[in-house]
């Protein structure tokens, strides 16, 4: 009997930036040409139906005449792509088109497209280099930063999937002016959840400036940008890989997901997670981790935004609550939540213990007042 070890410490940085700012299209060839990717020359462009005519095909223009070779492939827009077939038929049009390990991927679109491309981009040939540009307020606050990129199955969102960074990051503020406005307030449910778990002020900005988002003031827009970073810089930064405080990204995110499989994604992202928001903070409340006047303010700016805060009619409450069993913080078949502490706080549970054990009747009884 022998044995042989193999001794692999890595030490890898995997930083990045996040360019806010408009019409970023000519700072990514810019980028690319003082040595963004490396000496790589061929580029895949991935992005959806919706984004192809009105950012797609400019960023792949811009790199055609600017000498890379590029091509655009494109997939139909929604949720109900973001799986597995979805991600073959893409790698099988790459390598039919002779893309091997000498390329990188540009996502070009929302949260589907930077989850499913980021995917692509770390299993095709064992891991080639990606660029996000996020062209709408979800993908900019959620999906393009932490390096989170997963696909959807029937049982649950984001359960096949790995830990991926990009290259870069461009949040193209512009690109929200061709937003329809159900997409816009779909955005800001992840930026209000940023506030209440981490940023005060953010949650007051959002009080008072939520119109001017909505109006993609330019001002705004930057700032719950350059807070959305922020936020998940501070966390990302202590936990890439989601070992502990990661868990607290995934504020309103127990029912949200939930709610929004259940739905048959018939609720965008962003609204199931606001009514998983407004779950936790009515259960919260109920534990006294925020006030009732804390809880008030929390649903009323989701309402005022435009954001759903109650479970519709069509969705069955035990079907939901069953569902809620595929969440990833589930331990030993026991529901885990996290929850806020007031507001720009999140609660702990012990040292480094970000989620608590809660009943199924408790969550169901909140579930039926919604």
């Amino acid at each position: 009997m022998s044995n042989f070890r193999v001794e692999l410490k890595k030490v890898v940085d995997d930083s990045y930036d996040v360019q806010i700012g408009r019409d970023l299209i000519s700072d990514l060839v810019a980028d690319l040409k003082n040595g963004l990717a490396g000496g790589i020359s061929k580029f895949a462009v991935i992005t959806d139906s919706t984004v192809e005519p009105l950012y797609g095909i400019p960023v792949h223009t811009a790199l055609r005449e600017a000498g890379y070779a590029a091509d655009l492939f494109v997939f139909p827009a929604g949720e109900k792509s973001k799986v597995r077939a979805t991600k073959e038929m893409l790698e099988d049009a790459m390598l039919a088109k002779e893309y091997r390990r000498d390329c990188c991927v540009i996502a070009v679109g929302g949260g589907v497209v930077t989850d499913l491309a980021g995917f692509l981009a770390g299993t095709f040939g064992r891991g080639v280099p990606f660029i996000n540009y996020a062209t709408t307020l979800l993908s900019a606050a959620d999906a393009s930063i932490g390096g989170k990129t997963a696909v959807d199955t029937e049982l649950a969102t984001n359960l096949i999937g790995l830990i991926y960074q990009p290259l870069k990051v461009y949040v193209d503020i512009d690109t929200w002016k061709t937003l329809p406005e159900k997409q816009l307030v779909n955005g800001l449910a992840e930026t209000i959840k940023h506030a209440c778990l981490a940023d005060r002020e953010l949650f007051q900005y959002l009080e008072e400036h939520s119109q001017d988002i909505l109006a993609c003031d330019p001002a705004a827009c930057t700032y719950i940008s350059e807070h959305n970073c922020e936020v998940k810089y501070k966390v990302v930064m202590k936990d890439e890989k989601e070992k502990n405080l990661r868990e607290i990204l995934n504020l309103g995110h127990t029912v949200g997901r939930a709610i929004e499989t259940v739905s048959q994604y018939r609720l965008l992202h962003g609204e199931a997670v606001a009514i998983g928001m407004a779950a936790q903070t009515l259960l919260g409340c109920k534990c006294g981790y925020l006030t009732k006047e804390e809880c008030h303010r929390v649903i009323s700016l989701m309402e005022k935004t435009g954001l759903p805060v109650a479970v519709p009619e069509y969705i069955d409450r035990e079907s939901l609550v069953r569902k809620l069993y595929t969440d990833k913080k589930v331990r030993d078949g026991k529901l885990r939540f996290v929850f806020q502490k007031g507001i720009g706080d999140v609660m702990t549970f012990g040292e480094e213990v970000y989620a608590r054990e809660v009943p199924e009747d408790e969550i169901r009884a909140i579930i039926k007042t919604m």
